[in-house]
């Protein structure tokens, strides 16, 4: 039971995950600096408001909805994305190839064969072998 549990926890999807939340904890501040001293001045200078939370909002029946919000979140997100994939990412997919590059090692975007498709594959060589001779001239029997 623990075997199988190393395995799951070892796996490469496994550590790529947890990876990614650490990394993506460690770019909230920077993410939320670029906004709130980038981006909201930026549209305080457009429209003459300190955040988008105000922007394109209306109020009927005491109900407010305010677009500018959604659109705020939406460039929180988008800027989140970006310095994810920038920052992360790409460099470590680069890394990735430059390491497979170096050591032979076939592209993981390749599943690899299951027990059964690897039996086979490998009855299929031995024969493949047995029909050319490969054996040194003896037959098996």
């Amino acid at each position: 039971m623990l075997d199988g549990f190393k395995k799951f926890i070892a796996r490469g999807n496994m550590v790529d995950m947890a990876v990614g939340v650490v990394m993506g904890a460690a770019v909230t501040s920077v993410v939320t600096a670029i906004v709130e001293k980038v981006i909201n001045p930026l549209i305080a200078m457009i429209f003459g408001t300190e955040n988008m939370d105000g922007l394109l909002a209306f109020t009927v029946n005491g109900s407010t909805v305010s677009f500018g919000a959604v659109i705020g979140a939406l460039i929180n997100f988008l800027v989140v994305a970006a310095a994810v994939y920038f920052c992360i990412v790409l460099p470590i997919n680069k890394f990735r190839d430059m390491a497979a590059a170096r050591h032979g090692v076939q592209d993981e975007a390749e599943e690899p064969l299951s027990p059964e498709e690897q039996t086979v594959a490998l009855l299929q060589e031995i024969r493949d072998e047995l029909a050319k001779g490969g054996n040194g001239g003896t037959v098996l029997k």
